[in-house]
C-alpha cells in the first residue's frame, strides 16, 4: 500500500508538472499575441520577406513615433520588383492613396477636400467602380488625380499562378478606362487585401507596372463599424513619417469627415504632398 501511494504521487506530480508548463506557455502566447495585434496594419504581421517567403499579406511593424515603419519586405528587396511601400527618404514626403472598391457616397467629400488643399493623390480602383462611376472617374482626372489598377474582381491574386489570367485582371480594368476616359491607364498596381507572391510581383514588373504596398493606414473599410474621428485623427498624425505611403479608403465615411482636418494638420507637422510619379520617377 506504501507503495502504491508513493505511485500515485509520483505520477500526479509529474502530470501537475506538466499541466502548469502547458498553461504557463499558452498564457504568454495569449499575451504576446495581444500585444502584436496592437501593431498590425492590414492584413497581419509576419516575419515575412520576399527573399525567404515567396508569399503572404502586406505588414508593418512601427516602432518608433514619426519613424518609418518595418514593413514584411525592405525597400531593397521590393525595389528589384520595381515595387514600393515607402520612398527611402529624411523628408517629409507623403503619397496619399485611397483604394475604392465600390461608392457608397463618400468620394465627393474626399474629393473636395483634396482640391481645397491641392494635394494630388492616386485612387486604386477595381472595375466596377470604373464602369459604374464615370462622372467620378472623369472628376479624379480633371483634377489631377491618378487612377491606378485594383483589379477586376478583387481576387487573392496570389493564387493566379499563371501570366495570363494575372494579366486579364489587370487589363480589363485598363479597358474599362479607356473606354471611360479615353486614355491609356498609368500602369500602377495595388495588390487586393495588400496579398502578394513574389510570382505576381515579377508578372506585374513584365507587364510594365510599378506594384504599391504602404507604409500607414488603419482599420477603416468596416462600413458599419466606422472609427471614432479623433481617434482616427491621432492615430494618423501619431504614425505618419518622412516618405509615407498612405493608405486610406474611399468608402469610409470616417475619412469624409476628417480629411480637410487631417490635411491641414499635417501641413501643420511640416509635410507636403506629392504623386507617386514622383516617387517612381
Amino acid at each position: 500500500m506504501k507503495n502504491l501511494t508513493y505511485l500515485f504521487h509520483s505520477r500526479f506530480g509529474k502530470y501537475l508538472k506538466l499541466i502548469l508548463i502547458f498553461s504557463a506557455a499558452f498564457l504568454t502566447g495569449r499575451l504576446l499575441a495581444k500585444i502584436t495585434s496592437s501593431e498590425i496594419i492590414p492584413p497581419d504581421i509576419t516575419a515575412l520577406s520576399v527573399s525567404s517567403n515567396p508569399s503572404g499579406s502586406w505588414g508593418l511593424s512601427f516602432q518608433e513615433k514619426g519613424k518609418q515603419p518595418l514593413g514584411n519586405a525592405s525597400i531593397q528587396e521590393l525595389k528589384q520588383y520595381n515595387a514600393f511601400y515607402v520612398q527611402d527618404t529624411n523628408s517629409k514626403n507623403i503619397y496619399l492613396t485611397f483604394d475604392a472598391g465600390y461608392e457608397n457616397g463618400n468620394t465627393s467629400a474626399i474629393l473636395d477636400a483634396l482640391k481645397k488643399h491641392q494635394v494630388p493623390a492616386t485612387f486604386f480602383v477595381v472595375g466596377s467602380f470604373l464602369s459604374q462611376n464615370p462622372d467620378l472617374i472623369k472628376r479624379m482626372e480633371k483634377e489631377g488625380h491618378i487612377i491606378g489598377n485594383h483589379t477586376m474582381t478583387h481576387p487573392n491574386m496570389s493564387k493566379i499562378s499563371t501570366k495570363e489570367a494575372f494579366q486579364k485582371e489587370l487589363s480589363d480594368v485598363e479597358a474599362i478606362y479607356k473606354e471611360v476616359t479615353g486614355k491609356e491607364m498609368i500602369k500602377f498596381y495595388r495588390p487586393p487585401q495588400g496579398i502578394y507572391s513574389t510570382l505576381n510581383l515579377s508578372m506585374a514588373k513584365e507587364l510594365g507596372y510599378h506594384t504599391f504596398f504602404w507604409s500607414l493606414a488603419y482599420v477603416d473599410w468596416y462600413q458599419d463599424n466606422q472609427p471614432d474621428p479623433q481617434e482616427a485623427i491621432t492615430k494618423l498624425t501619431n504614425r505618419i513619417h518622412p516618405g509615407a505611403i498612405v493608405l486610406l479608403h474611399s468608402t469610409s465615411s470616417t475619412n469624409a469627415l476628417i480629411l480637410d482636418e487631417l490635411l491641414s494638420k499635417w501641413e501643420q507637422m511640416g509635410y507636403s504632398f506629392h504623386s507617386l510619379k514622383e516617387l517612381i520617377a
